[in-house]
């Protein structure tokens, strides 16, 4: 795992300067815009919270949301005097099917609206755009742009060149251009203006690396044109029509967002440290490739039409184990990189005073042999649906499965990663199953040889021993681990990945037992208990929301045994918990009744889809 090391702000830091009155929202109140490459948190009033350039795993430049407004945001909206706290906007969308987002504000003097958006990149140089438009009456507005780089800890140099607005520091230059005049003050760049109907003023911030020249002057109507054409011709090639397509497709277009363009890795999420706990120490950074979460997102995005982005994440795949699939990580950086050291930004007070905030993630180091079966799962689909066959590819699955072979049997971490001690995880156990199943599959397809009889005995033996350890023939459920009385929500997948049959007994024991030990009173699901007999198997203080991952899991087995009705109420309300926008983060806090983790989540809408697809194949939705 690695050490945690604490980065501390040497003395003076960021100058405390007049406030303007905004602090972050609840996560449920943000938007996302990104171009697939980095991505930014637009909150309510119309605040930048989070924007990390040039990358999703860059320094962050606006990190109000795990600080204070010192820490850097940038506002737009209508003007309410030098001390007036921001306004939420009255109304918000995306426009259509696209990640470019619409705020509009009803004031006494008239309506305004804010479009904000991030045009996919046809080169090096990301860009966040800021369109004022009149709809009705005159309208004061105001931005307020306070950068801050190396999250939160530098104040640049801002200065003009040639009528542009630039902010340095060290390797980073931030270009602000806009026609609307500009002014600093304590350390802030502000531009006051007014907009009547049909007026549009354009702002637009762009990232360069700090000797190189200038970056091109934007063109942010056309920008605008072409971001909304991309996503358009994106979405049009969905081949899901079911009855929950608005829901599907926003999720698709989440999940894209989070794909970073230039390899094909997909981050977890766009943000670090958003906690699990409000308040409390379980604050972790998703701006990494799990393979995990890469391959099940890639299942998914599959399922729905999508091979393009299933050829580039093999290809990444075979990039970031390169030749040496012995030494597999269970993360790897948005490039393959292996370092993903942790630490601590100690100068940042945490969202809602959740600390610490961590960058890097000490996980990386972890035995989770899981990731076997997923990797290996994702290979398996994205050959049954026809992607090109990649022979490496086919060469990496039987490497694997060999590392597999010789270590399966070996206690881990487990999919959630504990930082307690190793264990006889009953889900790793499972996908190690599924590794070996789904290779034995490829070999009897003809495409690659190995040893199919001893990987057959292979599969016997560890269906076997699960069966024999991980179960409790008194409850009639399978367990979180070999001799443990604790349940898992993970244990949910055992049906979905075929270990055993939907209507076997100890599939519907294991079903029935973790609605009633791990749901909560709103009828999600917790991953496990941090409490009781077997507290501190995650090796970590404090509670969690209910993952609202194994809860669309729960409604997915619910609709395999038989149970659909009760699969779909599920379901739809989990589609409640979504923000306005259709967003989701990692779980939900059912004491707190709000959103809680990093957001948004691939892990929260990637079995949205799914389930989803399996509902609407068995015709059980309403209305």
């Amino acid at each position: 795992m690695g050490r945690t090391d604490k980065i501390t702000r040497p003395m003076g830091g960021v100058t405390p300067v007049r406030r303007e009155m905004h602090v972050a929202g609840r996560i449920e109140d943000y938007a996302l815009i990104g171009d697939m490459q980095t991505a930014a948190l637009v909150c309510r009033d119309g605040t930048v919270d989070w924007l990390c350039l040039p990358r999703f795993d860059s320094p962050a430049v606006f990190a109000g949301l795990l600080g204070t407004e010192e820490n850097g945001f940038w506002r737009m909206g209508p003007a309410h005097g030098p001390e007036g706290a921001p306004v939420p906007a009255d109304r918000r969308r995306y426009r259509g099917d696209s990640l470019v987002l619409e705020s509009e504000w009803d004031t006494p003097r008239g309506t305004v609206r804010v479009i904000d958006f991030m045009p996919p990149r046809e080169d090096a140089t990301p860009q966040l755009i800021r369109i004022v438009e009149g709809v009705s009456g005159r309208v004061p507005m105001r931005s307020a742009l306070r950068m801050r780089f190396s999250y939160g800890w530098v104040v640049p140099w801002v200065h003009k060149v040639d009528e542009r607005t630039v902010a340095v520091a060290g390797p980073d230059a931030v270009w602000l251009d806009t026609e609307a005049e500009t002014y600093g003050k304590d350390l802030t760049t502000y531009a006051d203006f007014t907009v009547g109907p049909g007026e549009r003023i354009a702002f637009t911030i762009s990232w360069q690396p700090s000797h190189s020249r200038p970056p091109h002057v934007p063109e942010p109507e056309a920008a605008l044109e072409a971001t909304e054409d991309f996503w358009r011709e994106w979405v049009d090639h969905c081949t899901y029509h079911g009855p929950y397509r608005d829901a599907v497709v926003r999720s698709l277009i989440t999940l894209k967002a989070l794909t970073y363009a230039p390899t094909g890795g997909i981050v977890a999420a766009p943000t670090t440290s958003l906690p699990e706990d409000i308040g409390g120490s379980r604050n972790w950074d998703y701006r990494f490739t799990w393979l995990r979460d890469a391959a099940i997102t890639l299942s998914s995005l599959l399922r729905t039409g999508y091979r393009e982005e299933a050829r580039a994440w093999r290809e990444w795949l075979l990039r970031a184990v390169a030749g040496d699939p012995e030494n597999l990580q269970i993360m790897y950086g948005i490039a393959g990189e292996r370092e993903l050291g942790e630490n601590e930004l100690t100068w940042l007070t945490g969202y809602e005073n959740s600390r610490p905030v961590r960058v890097g993630n000490g996980a990386a180091g972890q035995l989770q042999l899981d990731v076997y079966g997923e990797v290996t799962e994702a290979l398996h689909l994205a050959h049954n649906t026809g992607l090109a066959r990649n022979d490496y590819a086919s060469l990496l699955q039987l490497k694997l499965i060999q590392w597999v072979e010789k270590h399966w049997d070996e206690p881990d971490e487990g999919i959630w990663e504990v930082r307690g001690p190793r264990r006889h995880f009953v889900h790793s156990k499972v996908m190690t199953w599924v590794a070996v199943d789904r290779t034995i599959k490829l070999i009897e397809s003809g495409d690659v040889d190995g040893p199919l009889d001893r990987w057959k005995q292979l599969r016997e033996t560890i269906h076997r021993e699960v069966c024999e350890k991980g179960y409790d023939k008194e409850r009639n459920t399978f367990t979180q681990s070999y001799g443990s009385k604790e349940l898992d929500a993970s244990l949910l997948l055992i049906p979905q990945m075929g270990f055993l049959p939907p209507d076997d007994k100890r599939v519907i024991g294991t079903i029935e037992a973790i609605q009633r030990e791990l749901g909560t009173e709103d009828g999600f699901i917790l991953r496990y208990p941090t409490s009781g007999e077997d507290a501190g198997v995650d090796g970590l203080e404090g509670d969690e929301g209910a993952f609202l991952a194994c809860s669309f899991w729960l409604a997915d087995d619910l609709a395999m045994i038989g149970r659909v009705e009760e699969a779909r109420i599920l379901f739809e309300k989990l589609l409640s918990l979504r923000n306005d926008l259709g967003l989701l983060a990692e779980e939900w806090d059912s004491r707190l009744q709000r959103q809680v983790g990093n957001f948004p989540q691939a892990f929260s809408h990637v079995p949205l889809i799914d389930t989803a697809l399996r509902l609407t194949a068995s015709g059980a939705y309403g209305g």
